[in-house]
């Protein structure tokens, strides 16, 4: 698994063996969101900028109906923080049996065994992950009902932090000219860090290999044809003064966060989708937190990401080979 975040804090320890409940007792400080109970409302999650769990899932009660389409009956990779995104956060993605109302499980086989990724479906779903501590939401590329055959592309633009807005612009149109060029439909959103994702909606028709082995062809045409720019090298001593076109998002159980999901670092940055005309100005990083994007929603006339479920098309079979 190669949840986003690794890359840009430190790494998180696996989940603990008692995660604890998503039921909140009765002590007089709980709230209820959405119908579920909050336990410590009070408690700082981003101390610097006196962001408190309530804060947090009101958040999420307002974005819920944006959030559900890019979260609903996806397997999920979460980054939990109980205390709050300074001290110690951990990963999971199997649910437990505390775990129990609006958080539910997907059966996915692993090896030889099957086990229960966490999933919601519902605004009250993201209500309890925030009552668990969650501070990022990552999700699979493919639904419940086709697990091995994904639905979408990612492409992760991550460039060295001293590259100017620009390139990282002129990135995210390169991607799409060249999605354009193969009758394909991209989409872009910040990542609440550094970089962009280029989203390209596709028919769930083929596996995991063909579709790694396609967005992998396509990193390496665009990083060989502009090497002073681009490369497909993880190693950060080998990408100094270029951006690093992740292509490995596109496997199993690979996962990319999702859109309108907090990010668990200062600030309280969000990963939102944007339109391409947005790009003209710099949208990296705390542009959009918690406390602005459900003002953006209100003001928006349409979806960012307006057509993306015509644009979804089959990757061009010429393209699939593996390399």
């Amino acid at each position: 698994m190669r949840p986003e975040a690794p890359r840009r804090k430190r790494n998180f320890p696996r989940a603990p063996r008692s995660p604890g409940s998503i039921l909140a007792s009765n002590s007089p400080g709980n709230v209820k969101i959405a119908g579920v109970k909050l336990t410590h409302p009070d408690r700082a999650l981003y101390p610097h900028q006196g962001i408190t769990k309530l804060e947090l899932a009101r958040y999420y009660q307002q974005v819920g109906d944006w959030m559900i389409r890019h979260v609903e009956k996806r397997p999920l990779t979460l980054v939990r923080c109980p205390e709050g995104h300074e001290k110690e956060c951990f990963y999971q993605r199997h649910i437990t049996k505390s775990m129990r109302g609006p958080i539910h499980g997907i059966r996915v086989r692993e090896g030889r065994s099957t086990v229960s990724y966490i999933s919601v479906d519902s605004t009250p779903g993201l209500i309890a992950l925030v009552q668990i501590g969650v501070l990022e939401i990552h999700t699979w590329g493919s639904r419940q009902d086709r697990l091995d055959q994904p639905d979408r592309l990612t492409f992760d633009l991550d460039p060295d932090p001293a590259l100017p807005w620009k390139n990282i612009r002129e990135a995210a149109l390169t991607l799409r000219r060249r999605m354009a060029d193969l009758g394909l439909g991209a989409f872009v959103k910040t990542t609440g860090g550094k970089g962009l994702h280029v989203v390209v909606p596709i028919i769930p028709k083929h596996n995991w290999d063909e579709v790694k082995a396609f967005t992998k062809k396509v990193a390496a045409t665009v990083a060989i044809e502009e090497p002073k720019l681009y490369t497909t090298t993880m190693s950060k001593a080998k990408r100094k003064g270029k951006i690093f076109i992740d292509y490995l998002r596109n496997a199993r159980t690979a996962t990319a966060v999702c859109a309108y999901s907090t990010r668990a670092s200062a600030g309280a940055p969000v990963s939102v989708p944007v339109s391409w005309q947005e790009l003209a100005t710099d949208v990296r990083e705390a542009r959009f937190t918690i406390r602005n994007v459900p003002q953006r929603l209100a003001r928006l006339r349409k979806d960012p990401w307006d057509g993306y479920e015509a644009a979804r098309v089959n990757i061009p079979h010429a393209m699939l080979g593996k390399l």
